[in-house]
């Protein structure tokens, strides 16, 4: 029994000292290589927009220590329908495996209706391809800075419309699309401006707030039945509590869906993805995530062990065709339903153009 013990010990504090030494830094990047890089896929009705930004590992460093927190220069492709004209805006963030196809395809057919749209690269401004398996390279929070701050940054442009900004993404992008809306984040980022519509497809919803409480914005979930990567159920969860609170958080989960659904890949087992079915948290008042037995996720190693006892590792994605033409035409009717529909005179006819497909992206 002693010599078990002591090997339990061992393991463990192999496994502290091996999380400490892989740990993130957070230091500021140069992304000057990564901005050259996409500035040669621009088409004509596009431009790189570059702006200042920080690298808070989460809503602790935002709330209490983010002049302590490294600065970041990150940037996004703006998309507008011409140079004539104010546009409402839809800012799209991509999952942990970053930018793809399918994720293209929302942001043309909202270019189509007549929106403006930008496409965050929060991944490649830190040099980063994927956080799959890891969620630590680039995080919820900073990716929830970078889009307040790229608001604030297209707030100067004069077709840009930011009062009629909405904002959607995936997987991760969908925590970002979810959590902008939760007031104390917007109020300690961007008391001035905030999102007009959110869109999360398949977000990590397994984390409730303390403190309940989000903007007057309309919020809509899309969610896969068996999604084992971030589940449904806990999106239904959150949706119930915030309803209960007076939230009017909107939800659609499409059955025989997995994550990913909009995809057109077939599903597929990732071992390295983390599996959050039976994983639930809670983020305190503090802006610190924890575990309901209360182990604090303050750190990248602690939240490495927290994972490592909470989550599992292995998880599907891919399409699902019902729920893929379903989401499509969902996203569409939501934003011209949240109040971002254009406003154009009688005799404007929108121009063709086309975002870049996603062969031509860097």
């Amino acid at each position: 029994m002693k010599k078990l013990l002591i090997i339990i010990i061992v393991l463990i504090v192999l496994f502290i000292g091996y999380s400490i030494t892989v740990t993130p830094s957070y230091k500021t990047l140069d992304i000057v290589h990564a901005i050259d890089k996409a500035k040669a896929t621009l088409k004509n009705n596009q431009e790189i927009v570059v702006f200042d930004s920080k690298n808070p590992f989460n809503f602790y460093d935002v709330f209490h220590r983010i002049d302590e927190v490294s600065d970041q220069k990150v940037f996004g492709i703006l998309t507008k329908p011409d140079n004539f004209g104010v546009f409402p805006i839809i800012i799209g963030i991509a999952g942990s495996a970053g930018w793809a196809e399918h994720h293209y395809g929302y942001l043309e057919r909202y270019l189509e209706m007549g929106f403006a749209v930008f496409s965050l690269h929060s991944f490649k401004s830190r040099n980063v391809e994927s956080t799959v398996g890891e969620q630590l390279s680039v995080t919820i929070p900073m990716v929830i800075y970078d889009a307040f701050m790229a608001l604030g940054n297209l707030s100067g442009d004069n077709n840009i419309d930011t009062e009629r900004a909405g904002i959607t993404g995936w997987s991760l992008g969908g925590g970002v699309a979810l959590f902008t809306a939760w007031s104390p984040i917007q109020e300690a980022i961007s008391p001035n401006l905030i999102f007009a519509a959110h869109l999360p497809f398949y977000p990590p919803c397994m984390i409730i707030p303390d403190e309940l409480r989000f903007t007057n914005a309309p919020v809509h979930i899309l969610a896969g039945e068996i999604d084992d990567w971030v589940p449904a159920a806990a999106c239904e969860e959150l949706v119930e509590v915030s309803n209960m609170s007076g939230y009017d958080i909107g939800i659609t989960v499409y059955p025989g869906a997995s994550h990913s659904f909009d995809r057109s890949m077939d599903v597929v087992l990732d071992n390295d993805a983390y599996s959050f079915t039976d994983c639930r948290m809670k983020l305190s008042n503090d802006g610190v995530v924890s575990l309901l037995n209360g182990f604090p996720l303050s750190s990248p190693s602690l939240q490495k062990i927290g994972l490592a006892f909470c989550a599992d590792k292995g998880a599907h994605w891919g399409g699902n065709k019902a729920a893929r033409e379903n989401s499509v035409q969902f996203a569409k009717e939501f934003m011209k339903k949240s109040g971002l529909n254009v406003r154009l005179p009688s005799f404007y006819e929108l121009p063709s153009l086309r975002l870049p497909k996603y062969n031509e992206i860097f």
